[in-house]
């Protein structure tokens, strides 16, 4: 690890940097930076104390790798124990890359640092449950090449990512997830560790049950996210086998899920992340995902997590990459709008930018940013009420009846009239 901490600030970058600490709310940054560096009376620069012990070093090193553009991180183990020191303070850490920069080796590299070996048992034990594209390989199909009848997804019961799974009824933990987003069932072999679906079909007016089923590629990847969030929810609710555990680090969870359903994943996550008594990392290469989970998770650090050359990187706050949160979910909507193929999730993202946008303008309530010229501003607030609460259909998504769709329209369109934005954001990609 190579550190290269200034030996003396000037007054001006002593103070931009402190100015920088306080509007990213990195107050034991700020602390850092005050303890170790002193301007001796009558001298106009900062300088460096002697002495200090490499540990404080190292956090110096840090704090400046992340204030500046040009200062990289080494390589993923260092970033990944950045994150660790970060989350000390910070609850929530949000990360936005582009594939082949590394994200699924970081979350590899941020579990290994907090595995121990326990001495009693000889196993190593980990501090953080995490989901990436190892997490699916813990689950294979079983296809029944011979008969082509029974086919299982099985479940590699060596791994320590499963609990004892007939002690914590897991159908009963999995099935309330999966209902949001899924029209099939499944039942598990406590067993043998096999886990078969089946689906209600209509045949002649007739309700059948269809068993032993092959679920297409998009329905295994929601089904194994959900048997994740089953035991996230375990981790959250203090489940004994996870009371060792600190920290949750998810790796693009959405990778076989296109735009729209992207939102669905995005807003549930938030809303399980939000209740949770636990350390969170979410690194995604979706901008649509990233963009929800921002607008949704109140005081999430949000970093773009970029490569350099070589094995170096480099993390910067996204408020200096054009993302805008807010300007993104609107382009979507336009576009929706536009197009005329709109759905009721629709109405969600609708919501959380009036809340927003009243919030920043000082009102309570999403209903002051709506048009009162007319009486419809009542109707208009009923509606989004109405359709902005209910659940997501992943394979599913419901469509807007006509009458609803014209209601979204004029909704957003007087939104869009009241509040001015550069029209140039709506007619370019």
């Amino acid at each position: 690890m190579s550190i290269t901490i200034p030996e003396k600030l000037s007054k001006q970058k002593y103070d931009e940097l402190l100015n920088r600490l306080k509007k990213f709310d990195l107050t034991k940054y700020t602390n850092l930076i005050k303890e170790n560096y002193k301007k001796p009376k009558e001298e106009t620069e900062y300088f460096l104390a002697d002495d200090i012990e490499d540990s404080v070093r190292i956090k110096l090193d840090y704090v400046f790798k992340r204030m500046s553009d040009k200062q990289a991180f080494d390589n993923l183990q260092e970033i990944a124990q950045y994150l660790r020191w970060l989350l000390e303070d910070k609850k929530y850490v949000l990360l936005f890359a582009y594939n082949g920069t590394g994200k699924t080796r970081l979350s590899a590299e941020f579990k290994t640092l907090g595995q121990t070996l326990n001495e009693e048992t000889g196993e190593k034990e980990a501090d953080t449950l995490y989901y990436n594209a190892f997490t699916e390989d813990l689950f294979r199909w079983n296809n029944d090449l011979k008969n082509d009848a029974d086919r299982v997804l099985e479940l590699n019961r060596e791994s320590s990512f499963f609990p004892e799974i007939e002690d914590v009824e897991m159908e009963s933990r999995i099935r309330p997830f999966l209902h949001r987003y899924a029209d099939f069932d499944f039942r598990i072999d406590y067993d043998e560790y096999k886990i078969s679906f089946y689906r209600n079909v209509v045949i002649d007016g007739v309700s059948q049950r269809v068993d032993n089923i092959k679920v297409s590629r998009g329905e295994e990847n929601i089904f194994i996210w959900c048997f994740f969030l089953a035991i996230m929810q375990l981790v959250v609710d203090k489940g004994e086998t996870y009371k060792r555990l600190k920290y949750i680090y998810i790796d693009d969870p959405i990778s076989s899920l296109d735009d729209n359903n992207a939102i669905a994943v995005a807003s549930h996550l938030a809303t399980l992340m939000s209740g949770a008594d636990i350390k969170v990392v979410v690194s995604t290469h979706h901008a649509l995902f990233y963009n929800v989970l921002c607008n949704e998770i109140a005081k999430a650090e949000r970093l773009f997590f970029q490569k350099l050359s070589g094995t170096s990187y480099v993390l910067k706050d996204t408020s200096k990459t054009p993302f805008f949160h807010h300007v993104a979910l609107l382009k979507e909507l336009k576009k929706a709008a536009d197009s005329g193929e709109l759905y009721t999730y629709h109405f969600n993202i609708l919501r959380n930018i009036l809340e927003k946008t009243a919030s920043f303008h000082g009102y309570k309530d999403f209903s002051s940013c709506l048009r009162k010229e007319d009486d419809d501003s009542v109707v208009y607030r009923r509606i989004i009420n109405l359709l902005s609460h209910g659940n997501y259909s992943i394979f599913d998504p419901k469509e807007m009846v006509e009458e609803n769709k014209e209601y979204f329209k004029r909704i957003l369109n007087d939104f869009l009239e009241d509040y001015k934005f550069n029209q140039k954001i709506f007619d370019n990609e």
